[in-house]
């Protein structure tokens, strides 16, 4: 059996050729019902940022979908990131496009003048003083350095740089808020390279003998030419602008990695990209070097020169050994921090202390300092201005988190250990405060800190604001959310009163200030119902059990006006994503609320509730695997198992006709709903976007499964749905961008899955939708999408004759 699959599997990686599609077809961009594109046009939710002194809330517009010929712009893909080069900017960001500013003690709304007249923000930034506002703005021929004064509520451009957003646009202000430090592009950078027509050489790669797994990157670097292309646009000079407008150059231009202040802004962090570069992995995994400049650029100590990261077991505990995750402590005036592995970074090895975490103050030339030995991998740490720290470490393969708390003289003990995955006990994230210097700080008050979360309780999350002693531990409950409302703290003002937002079912996400003591409520926004058509449809959090007792859950949505007696069951459509736990326990954990705003999405299928569907959305897929079992050891089972209770939930509420029901995802969801239709006759068909199907094409490991196509063949095989595509004859319609830039998911994986369905005889489509990557942004490709799956269920689901059902 062995030898057939492992034949098998060897001539699936070797046909590499692209198959011709024998009914391929143009028909050109088609259209939705106007009440489902009405849905995809609407106003996307706004967003918010609080001023440093807590005084003033930026609110924050989005555009609506971009349309196909903005996706059109060039675009270079290297070493795993794509990049607009007419704009040294990334790829199709969503950026903001409209800026207001409100007072909080007045709640007054301010209009700033002088903004670009086509607003494309991207990284705001406050000055640590609240007085200014830095901002990218995005042309189409350069990234731009803004500015807002917000006394006197003008924006204007900051100095005639042109700076490189690639990696997204880092900007840091200095600690007096008189200048900011940026990346620009070279004053001499000259013209961009040009590739020879006739080849200097073969492109040679070399394995002898050293073990260096990958997962499945895409858009890697190819020959010299990409290696050039990459030097060119990748290399920034660090400058510092000054609010005169004054530019000052640090250093020579660099492959610059990122740069960080230091807080008493003495010192710079800087760490770049070194040669030779990889074609087999990422830019995060390039060889870099991390050093401390002075204030004028001038070197001051080198913390690691790491090589590249070629050879790491594919485990997700697995790291770099040497200096990693270094940074300035953000309450000392120049001390560095970093992780090192003491277990090799394999977890294979078996320990007692996995991570170190070292210390080391200006001017760095004392021996490094042992903070703690941490039992799994440091994960990151918060500072109080009293020099006391929380420090987190994880470990994935079970699901662990411990929490330490180190005092002033550096006493350590542990905080709250935890599993990751249970959200009932999730304690939240510590609220932080903004220090003079602009460095972020734990808040703490009275000896204890703030912690806020999302509140996951078995009757859905009530978001919550929590006071926690540092000495003791102790917890005390401010305040939280109530039916029939969803109320998120954003944090505490000095002023002592919340900024939350809220918004119930039938009431859009607004901002609101909430009196603590008196549980006033002051509106500060007021968003318009973004789709009114859509307000009748009713959304209802439902919870059911599958088979083996495991609770589930799913938000139920039901057409406007529909009335059981007199409609009778409906058509149903399961959008499911499968997730892995490593506990029963944790997989039932309810994970949504009934009193979020009922927006109806394009991008789930809740818009079909228009069109006479029952939608089960957001189905929990638990995949479970306990003790020294998998959860991919049981995959198949658990899927079906899963389907079944979603099933059955409908049908138990008389909303869901079991002969007229689809499965669909996107992504992993995608390669659940082939599996479901290759093993499995509970549905009339299946809507599969953006998946992977063959599994011997990503061998080194698929989403959560560590496990290599040589430690398991067979398990690569029974979880391909490639492998079992004559058993699939319920329809599937196959949606897929041309260019998904997604580890593992290559477009390649929906055009072979198509053809091996065709091959043997079984009813598929597949549509590939242009310039698209692995979510699909243009507005023409996502209504065309909504098109076809809307055509598809009302083909093969909804006119379903009960008579020939399954």
């Amino acid at each position: 059996m062995k030898m057939f699959l492992r034949a098998a599997l060897l001539g699936s990686l070797l046909s590499c050729s692209q198959l011709a599609l024998a009914t391929a077809v143009d028909i050109g961009y088609q259209q939705p019902v106007k009440e489902i594109v009405a849905i995809v046009d609407a106003a996307p939710a706004p967003g918010a940022m609080l001023s440093p002194n807590g005084k003033l809330m930026l609110s924050t517009g989005f555009a609506a979908l971009p349309g196909i010929a903005d996706l059109a712009a060039p675009e270079y893909r290297l070493a795993g990131v794509r990049f607009n080069p007419a704009n040294n900017g990334p790829s199709q960001p969503r950026y903001v496009s409209s800026l207001q500013l409100i007072e909080l003690d007045t709640q007054q709304t301010k209009t700033i003048k002088g903004l670009p007249k086509d607003l494309k923000a991207v990284n705001l930034n406050f000055s640590p003083d609240s007085r200014y506002l830095a901002f990218i703005q995005l042309e189409d021929n350069e990234a731009q350095l803004w500015q807002v004064d917000l006394q006197k509520l003008r924006a204007s451009r900051w100095s005639n740089i042109r700076l490189n957003a690639i990696w997204g646009g880092s900007l840091q202000w200095t600690a007096d808020s008189k200048a900011i430090f940026a990346a620009s592009i070279p004053a001499k950078r000259g013209a961009e390279p040009v590739q020879s027509k006739v080849p200097t050489g073969p492109v040679i790669t070399e394995a002898r003998g050293r073990t260096a797994p990958a997962r499945t990157y895409q858009d890697l670097l190819k020959n010299k030419h990409d290696e050039a292309l990459f030097s060119y646009y990748f290399t920034s000079q660090l400058v510092k602008v000054g609010l005169n407008n004054k530019v000052t150059t640090l250093g020579k231009p660099q492959l610059l990695r990122g740069a960080e202040l230091s807080p008493d802004n003495n010192f710079i962090l800087v760490s770049r990209i070194e040669q030779p570069f990889s074609y087999a992995v990422p830019v995060s995994r390039f060889a870099y070097t991390t050093e401390v400049w002075d204030a004028s650029g001038k070197l001051q100590y080198q913390v690691v020169q790491q090589p590249v990261a070629d050879n790491l077991p594919i485990a997700f505990d697995a790291v770099i050994t040497g200096r990693r995750s270094v940074g300035w402590r953000p309450d000392q005036a120049a001390t560095l921090y970093w992780a090192e592995a003491a277990d090799g970074g394999d977890p294979a090895n078996k320990v007692t202390v996995r991570d170190q975490l070292f210390q080391l103050a200006a001017p760095f030339n004392a021996e490094p300092e042992k903070l703690l030995d941490l039992s799994f991998r440091f994960s990151y740490l918060l500072a109080a201005a009293d020099g006391s720290l929380l420090v987190w470490e994880r470990w994935w393969q079970d699901r662990n988190e411990k929490v330490w708390y180190l005092d002033p003289a550096q006493q350590a003990r542990v905080f709250w250990e935890r599993s990751s995955e249970d959200r009932y006990n999730d304690p939240g994230s510590p609220l932080l405060t903004t220090a003079a210097n602009g460095q972020r700080l734990l808040r703490v008050a009275d000896g204890a800190i703030y912690l806020t979360g999302v509140g996951a309780s078995p009757e859905g999350n009530r978001p919550f604001i929590d006071q926690r002693q540092l000495a003791t531990g102790e917890t005390r409950r401010l305040w939280r959310s109530e039916a029939p409302f969803y109320e998120f703290p954003y944090t505490l003002l000095p002023s002592g009163k919340l900024l939350t937002q809220r918004e119930a079912p039938d009431l859009p996400p607004d901002f609101y200030l909430r009196d603590l003591s008196s549980g006033e409520l002051t509106a500060l926004t007021k968003t318009p119902h973004p789709m009114p058509h859509t307000q009748g449809i009713s959304r209802e959090l439902i919870n059911y059990q599958r088979a083996d007792g495991i609770p589930m859950s799913a938000t139920l949505l039901l057409p406007a006006g529909y009335d059981k007696a007199r409609d009778g069951a409906l058509p149903t459509v399961i959008w499911a994503y499968p997730r892995e736990f490593r506990s029963a326990d944790a997989a039932g954990q309810v994970s949504d609320s009934p009193y979020r705003f009922n927006r109806i999405s394009y991008w789930t299928p809740q818009f079909l509730a228009t069109q006479g569907y029952a939608v089960l959305d957001n189905a929990t897929m638990p995949i479970v695997g306990e003790g020294t079992q998998e959860p991919n050891d049981s995959f198949i089972e658990q899927l079906i198992l899963n389907a079944e209770a979603a099933i059955a939930a409908g049908v138990e509420r008389g909303v869901t006709d079991p002969n007229r029901v689809a499965i669909g995802g996107h992504s992993y969801g995608a390669f659940m709903t082939a599996n479901l239709l290759a093993h499995s006759n509970l549905f009339k068909a299946g809507i599969a976007r953006s998946g992977a199907y063959n599994r011997s094409l990503t061998p080194f490991g698929f989403q959560m499964e560590q496990r290599t196509l040589w430690d398991d063949p067979e398990l690569y095989v029974r979880m391909s749905p490639f492998f079992h595509a004559e058993k699939i004859k319920t329809p599937i319609l196959l949606i897929h961008g041309s260019d998904d830039n997604n580890a593992g998911t290559f477009p390649m994986q929906s055009e072979r899955l198509y053809q091996a369905i065709k091959g043997n005889g079984g009813t598929t489509r597949l549509v590939m939708l242009p310039l698209e990557s692995h979510g699909y942004r243009a507005r023409e490709s996502v209504l065309h999408m909504l098109w076809e799956t809307t055509a598809w269920l009302d083909e093969f689901v909804k006119n379903a004759k009960a008579d020939t059902a399954k």
